[in-house]
């Protein structure tokens, strides 16, 4: 895996669409840590988290992943402290409501219901 830039002592912050075995924010979490970063955090939107992805998770150097809760995990979570949950559940339910009246859906990428 290439690093571009430098991460020394820069809090990294992965963003990914989608988690499924996780080994590729393994492996880019430990690029970052190995040249220098002082901690690296992922964001994923879809976390499938199939296979291996919890023992891969936890015994990596990432300090925390946060996955929205677009596929259920709370089950998971139990067996991955480093796992957290961000509820997107308003924001796909005012855009569901939107499209559903004829109205902006991209009125909600500035203006998010909370």
């Amino acid at each position: 895996m290439v690093l571009v830039g430098d991460v020394t002592d820069k809090i990294a912050i992965l963003v990914d669409d989608m988690a499924d075995t996780c080994g590729t924010l393994g492996l880019a979490a430990k690029t970052l840590m190995d040249n220098g970063a002082s901690a690296v955090y992922a964001i994923v939107i879809h976390g499938v988290l199939s296979g291996k992805a919890l023992e891969v998770i936890n015994n990596s150097v990432l300090t925390r992943v946060v996955v929205t809760n677009t596929i259920p995990h709370a089950e998971k979570k139990k067996v991955c402290p480093k796992l957290d949950t961000i509820d997107v559940s308003a924001v796909l339910a005012e855009a569901i409501r939107r499209t559903h009246n004829g109205e902006s859906v991209s009125y909600l990428f500035g203006h998010a219901a909370i």
